[in-house]
């Protein structure tokens, strides 16, 4: 037997049109398998050699010494540039020849003892899932524990490690001082899926950027990955991430907020400490750092805080509420509330108004129309981000595309540019074709022929110049509800009904309510967070009774009911194809019949494939509402439907309820979506649902007089 550890050399050729400009992200994926010894292994091209070319070696030692005369070793290889150098990860995947070296005696006594062990564990059904694996747990609460570690890791994007599972690029172009990131060759892998490539950013500071982009494209991802500094993001830029609620504590949300600006103003001060130990005092970095600190004062971080979490919804009661006795909603308002109040250099907020009423939704967009550092923001509400945006980043087509103006500036420009991109590019393509045209029927003619040749050339050069490419238009998917049997009236109606969670009739939350849903009715609720408009809506389908008063339902209403939990049903685990074929094993076992059910909520291709945790929030809704399509409810009763959808898919959404026979009840923060259907408007508050007299906008109008800031 020998044992050897063996060199292997991956050659690269990459195209270099100009030494002066800077490389192009080279994303490299390479698989090769060879028997050890291993042949010399020639030139590996990955792209061909065009123009100037520059040929890099790169030598990745294997330490791993193997115990065998041969065996197959297989390695995958992926390579990208990072500021102008390149980094190959290699894994080196061993499978031995069936022959195997002589075992030692002690070795030997181990594996007997290890042998015993798992056939032990085996025998009291005790076997452990391991995380990653599709290993089955020996008990339900190993079961549920281990799925529960994987989809945390799903939604946190690492491995087993703890490591990202994104792969990015990015040279930082502006200086390391500058409060403003220029970057250019951005790229952003996941999961092995391209999502931005060879792209440029620009954040300006006190610009305040909306990131645009259809479900599953990587907007929560790159945000991540900003977060995180995977990115060249100079140290003295403070970046928070808005992506989940703030921690369970003993703290009230006054204090969670106050502690943590107190943190920062810590954080902030040892900095400047570091700095003039490291730099001098006359170090540039501490302008802003000083500016920052003179406006944290101490001494009104409690009235400051407090004015912050009445903006987003809490009253003197609840400010001085337990973060672990609240609910997933409530702290994610304190975590926004926290966001604001730290006020960072770089805040990226991935759909703030998720868990937003009306109000606090009006007050959120006054409040970040007044914030002065860079902020990103993902929201699927189109005048929210009219109302709160400088500029627009589109990402399309593997690109990030920045655009000046609020969300109507950008679908203008757009336009404008797409519509003069189609004119070139039909003017090239007649022109190509008037060419090849004349090519063809030049013939054997000595000066035609001369003529045909110099058309040629011509053609040549359009094709190497680049030729100008059509406009791919966005995918648009249309939401259909199956059409229903018509109903009489009344379908659904509340008569004098009173309700309190506890019985009490002095928290009663309705006294006296009146209230109807037909086949016609397109009705809205609205009002703060807390007076029970989801509360209403579970005293419709029955699972809340009231204290006093009748609820009359019709004999045949079926009622599809869609609300903020509705994902929870989802098994995360499981792709989207698995779990609904087989929740409804009764309708069909064949994959195809399914993918024709999830595509027409436009969930396609991969999507449907891959693990739902993987996949954004969007996405899942998707799910959820091709299960709701499935039960072909008559009366929809709609909770927050919008949240995580892009904005293409709300007006798909919006003309899906429209066209729908059959009645509908939604509870939504989109003031877009309720003005396309909403036909009633009903304002819930004291203790009752009161019809308003004018349209959303009007509502969203008297919201905003009352904004305190």
């Amino acid at each position: 037997m020998t044992s050897f550890s063996e060199k292997l050399t991956l050659a690269l050729f990459f195209n270099r049109q100009s030494c002066s400009s800077p490389l192009p992200p080279l994303l490299i994926y390479a698989t090769f398998t060879f028997t050890l010894p291993p042949p010399p292994i020639p030139d590996y091209p990955i792209i061909p050699d065009t123009s100037t070319s520059l040929l890099l070696c790169f030598s990745a030692c294997l330490p791993s010494p193997l115990q065998s005369n041969s065996a197959t070793m297989t390695y995958f290889c992926i390579g990208v540039r990072y500021d102008h150098m390149f980094y190959i990860l290699i894994q080196a995947q061993h499978q031995p020849e069936t022959q195997m070296p002589p075992v030692s005696a002690s070795k030997a006594k181990r594996d007997a003892k290890k042998a015993e062990r798992e056939a032990k564990k085996k025998s009291e059904g005790k076997t452990i899932r391991k995380l990653g694996k599709k290993k089955e747990a020996g008990t339900e609460e190993d079961a549920a524990e281990a799925a529960a570690r994987e989809i945390e890791q799903l939604k946190l994007q690492t491995d087993k490690d703890g490591l990202s599972d994104r792969v990015t690029t990015g040279v930082l172009d502006s200086l390391e001082t500058s409060r403003d990131i220029k970057m250019s060759s951005v790229s952003l892998l996941f999961h092995g899926k391209v999502l931005i490539q060879d792209s440029n950013l620009e954040l300006n500071y006190g610009r305040r950027y909306g990131l645009l982009g259809e479900n599953g494209c990587g907007k929560s991802t790159f945000l991540k990955a900003l977060a995180t500094r995977e990115y060249p993001i100079p140290d003295h830029i403070d970046v928070y991430l808005l992506d989940e609620p703030a921690a369970p504590t003993e703290y009230s949300a006054l204090e969670y907020v106050v502690r943590e600006a107190q943190n920062e103003l810590k954080r902030v001060e040892d900095l400047v400490e570091k700095i003039i130990l490291e730099d001098g005092p006359e170090s540039e970095l501490l302008d802003p750092l000083y500016e920052r600190m003179d406006g944290m004062d101490p001494s009104t971080f409690e009235s400051r805080a407090a004015v912050i979490l009445i903006g987003l919804g809490f009253n003197s009661q609840t400010i001085l509420k337990k973060t672990k006795d609240m609910s997933g909603g409530w702290k994610m308002r304190v975590a926004l509330a926290k966001a604001l109040f730290v006020k960072p250099t770089l805040l990226l907020l991935d759909d703030p108004t998720a868990h937003l009423d009306l109000e606090a939704c009006v007050w959120l967009e006054e409040y970040l129309k007044r914030f002065d550092r860079t902020l990103v923001l993902v929201s699927h509400s189109q005048d929210f981000l009219n109302g709160v945006c400088t500029n627009m980043i589109d990402m399309r087509m593997q690109k990030l595309m920045q655009y000046g103006g609020n969300y109507d500036s950008y679908i203008k420009t757009r336009t404008e540019l797409e519509t003069n991109q189609m004119k070139q590019y039909n003017k090239q393509q007649e022109e190509i074709a008037h060419i090849k045209k004349f090519i063809a029927s030049a013939g054997t003619y000595a000066n035609l022929v001369k003529q045909a040749k110099s058309r040629q050339k011509i053609l040549d050069k359009m094709e190497a110049d680049g030729l100008i490419q059509p406009v791919v238009p966005d995918r648009v998917f249309s939401f259909r509800f199956p059409p229903v049997e018509r109903l009489p009236p009344p379908v659904l109606a509340f008569d004098d009904i009173s309700f309190a969670y506890d019985g009490n009739p002095e928290n009663n939350l309705y006294e006296h309510l009146n209230f109807g849903v037909d086949m016609d009715s397109r009705t809205a609720l609205v009002g703060p967070n807390g007076v029970g408009k989801s509360t209403l809506l579970k005293i419709m389908t029955g699972e809340l009774m009231p204290q006093s008063g009748r609820v009359s339902r019709h004999t045949h209403v079926k009622l599809g009911v869609y609300s903020q939990h509705s994902q929870d049903q989802l098994d995360l685990t499981k792709s989207a194809l698995e779990f609904v074929r087989d929740k409804y094993s009764n309708i069909s076992q064949d994959f195809q019949y399914w993918r024709g059910q999830l595509g027409r909520y436009g969930l396609t291709g991969d999507a449907q494939k891959v693990q739902m945790g993987t996949l954004s929030e969007g996405q899942r809704s998707r799910v959820v509402f091709a299960l709701l399509a499935l039960e072909n409810p008559n009366v929809l009763l709609l909770d927050e439907p919008t949240n995580g959808l892009d904005i293409p898919t709300i007006d798909s959404l919006a003309d899906a309820i429209n066209e729908f026979n059959g009645g509908v009840v939604v509870v939504s923060h989109d003031f877009r979506l309720l003005d396309k259907i909403a036909k009633d408007i009903f304002v819930v508050e004291d203790k009752t649902a009161t019809r308003w007299d004018g349209s959303i906008l009007d509502y969203k109008k008297k919201l905003a007089k009352n904004v305190v800031l």
